[in-house]
């Protein structure tokens, strides 16, 4: 999906229509960059920074796509910890940028004292409903494709059992774990899914070392939503034979060919893209938004390198569970408390 797939062919009639659901507004004057000045974009990272080939690089890939397709000149302030997001959404609240994109659950406090303050600038955050005026918000059903990521886990694991390792524990991840467990339950309700969390999206030393805890433990195939931690999760799979990873946020399966089964992607640079089109458009993006199966806004990655080792039969399941959500016939957990009364569905 990332920057080597256009946004026309990911995104599907509602994520087009991205601007009716924003409710967006006329802005005053002219459209930016069709007069007075070129589109004007910038972008606070989470504390995992550029280089996490998760999360931050899926977002500043629509930044790019952006300057290579909108003529838009970008920034990119890079946070080394959350005490960085304020100093840096001001910073730039003080420039004349016509969006500011916040990246982040984490940067959500940040975010409303920052558009209180600048009430004339206008924002947009990943990963969290921000209620300001001048900040359009854009959240994603993790769970949707976290599920079917629990599946073929169960699908293809020859332990039964299959870990989880996440970032930061909160509302936003336990929407990857429950979806995931959920998944893997409706394949094999005797599954084990053991569940870590690092604490942290960029303590890449910690990541490595819990996956090989969660190895050492029984497990053999690993999903990994740690932001740049999850890297060294990825490495250790790397050095062991007979278990797999899956990849998030990006499209991570080149990280380790036939390591990684596949990525469960958030298409952040699709929103990132259609936000930066409609301001250049002379709009004002405004509300909320969440992105799911039926919006392609969520999804797995095309087993490039793993096909054979997953099997037709097996893809052919994996197919039957998408349409089942995308019809609504299952409806993924999104917490723990929505985990612990989800029943498999007989299709």
């Amino acid at each position: 999906m990332l920057a080597a797939r256009t946004v026309k062919r990911r995104m599907t009639p509602r994520a087009l229509a991205l601007v009716a659901v924003f409710g967006l507004a006329a802005c005053a004057g002219g459209s930016a960059g069709s007069g007075s000045h070129p589109l004007s974009l910038a972008m606070v990272t989470d504390s995992g920074g550029l280089g996490d080939k998760s999360f931050n690089d899926s977002a500043y890939a629509g930044l790019q796509e952006a300057k290579t397709k909108l003529g838009a000149q970008i920034e990119v302030q890079q946070s080394k910890s959350a005490a960085d997001y304020q100093p840096n959404l001001t910073a730039l609240a003080d420039g004349d940028y016509d969006e500011i994109f916040a990246l982040g659950y984490l940067m959500n406090n940040d975010l409303t004292e920052v558009a209180k303050n600048y009430p004339s600038k206008h924002f947009a955050i990943i990963d969290a409903v921000n209620a300001e005026p001048n900040v359009a918000s854009v959240t994603f059903r993790e769970q949707d494709g976290s599920f079917l990521a629990g599946a073929l886990a169960a699908m293809v694991s020859k332990t039964k059992s299959i870990g989880f390792l996440g970032g930061i524990d909160g509302p936003l991840l336990r929407k990857f774990e429950a979806g995931y467990a959920a998944g893997a339950r409706q394949i094999d309700p005797n599954v084990k899914v053991i569940v870590k969390y690092v604490g942290s999206f960029e303590d890449v030393a910690s990541g490595k070392e819990l996956a090989a805890v969660t190895y050492g433990a029984g497990a053999d195939i690993i999903y990994v939503a740690a932001g740049k931690s999850g890297l060294g999760a990825i490495d250790e799979t790397r050095a062991r034979p007979g278990v797999y990873a899956i990849g998030v946020d990006s499209d991570q399966d080149a990280l380790a060919p036939g390591k990684i089964l596949t990525s469960m992607v958030k298409h952040v640079d699709v929103a990132v893209f259609k936000i930066a089109r409609e301001v250049q458009a002379g709009k004002s993006p405004a509300g909320a938004i969440e992105l799911g199966l039926r919006d392609d806004g969520v999804g797995l990655t095309g087993f490039k390198y793993t096909k054979a080792l997953i099997g037709s039969a097996n893809l052919a399941r994996l197919a039957s569970l998408r349409a089942a959500i995308v019809a609504g016939k299952i409806v993924p957990p999104k917490t723990r408390e929505e985990l612990a009364t989800f029943v498999p569905v007989k299709l």
